[in-house]
């Protein structure tokens, strides 16, 4: 696999359409990659079809079926959850590991969560540890890695992002980045992304617009989309050439709030991989 970009299902959220509709969506824009994101039992909102979350409870050759009826493959999944609550994410990550195994996904991407206020400063490295000890070992088995992704109080910075992936030594423990999480959090994205790229598995392409940038930057950890990939305050051509430095072989997964978005995105990426390849090999 060379460069690809994906789109993460979250584009499909702003018409409250479901899973499959989004998966066929995602089609006819042209993507190759979707991210899911994954839920436990049953939630009202996907079971009414207003919400594109999956439960895995449902049968996962379901899913891949239906991805396969579109030509698309999963890039990862989306299974955030809190690791300092082992109770809630030791089963949770096991169960998204098996799942994204069924459907094909490479990877489970996840952050910390928010902190719980009854763990103290040195107990929370201590019960991280520990969940991620147990997922990992799943994820080894399964031959799955865990995305850690920058979006919460410990990972909003590049050193915070690194002290929790030090907690467990394994192959399969890696990065999934997210450069407009870095970026709203005050973080240089691109020196972020220097200091993880022999890390990564996984890149959430989310660019964050002016106003929001303005508005936003340095007062919160992170959002759930950003605008199109091109928009915004994220250099994208700089991005990639960090990825091709590292010799990085994977999926540019695309975090917007709309199909609208979701299309320039493509177009904006794929015109700067397919130019800087040209200039690569000329």
């Amino acid at each position: 696999m060379s460069i690809e970009v994906g789109i993460n299902m979250e584009f499909i959220r702003s018409e409250d359409k479901p899973f499959a509709a989004g998966v066929e969506r995602a089609a006819q824009l042209g993507f190759r990659y979707v991210e899911p994101m994954v839920h436990n039992g049953r939630e009202l909102l996907s079971e009414a079809g207003y919400f594109h979350s999956v439960s895995m409870d449902e049968e996962p050759l379901e899913i891949k079926d239906l991805l396969d009826r579109y030509g698309l493959k999963p890039s990862g999944l989306s299974a955030h959850c809190p690791l300092m609550r082992p109770e809630i994410s030791v089963p949770f990550l096991e169960k998204a590991i098996r799942f994204a195994a069924a459907i094909g996904a490479p990877v489970v991407n996840t952050d910390e969560g928010i902190r719980p206020p009854w763990l103290d400063d040195n107990e929370i490295w201590v019960v991280m540890r520990y969940t991620l000890l147990r997922a990992v070992r799943v994820a080894e088995r399964y031959g799955i890695y865990i995305g850690l992704e920058p979006h919460q109080s410990i990972t909003k910075t590049t050193e915070g992002l690194l002290r929790i992936h030090g907690l467990v030594n394994s192959e399969f423990l890696k990065i999934n980045y997210d450069t407009g999480n870095a970026w709203l959090a005050g973080e240089d994205p691109y020196r972020g992304l220097e200091a993880v790229k022999h890390l990564l598995v996984h890149l959430h392409a989310k660019d964050i617009s002016i106003r929001q940038s303005e508005t936003e930057r340095g007062q919160v950890t992170g959002t759930p989309v950003g605008c199109a990939c091109g928009d915004g305050v994220i250099d994208w051509a700089r991005v990639i050439s960090i990825l091709r430095s590292a010799g990085f072989h994977g999926v540019l997964s695309v975090e917007c709030g709309t199909a609208e978005q979701a299309a320039r995105s493509l177009a904006h990426l794929s015109g700067l991989l397919a130019r800087q390849e040209a200039a690569q090999t000329a």
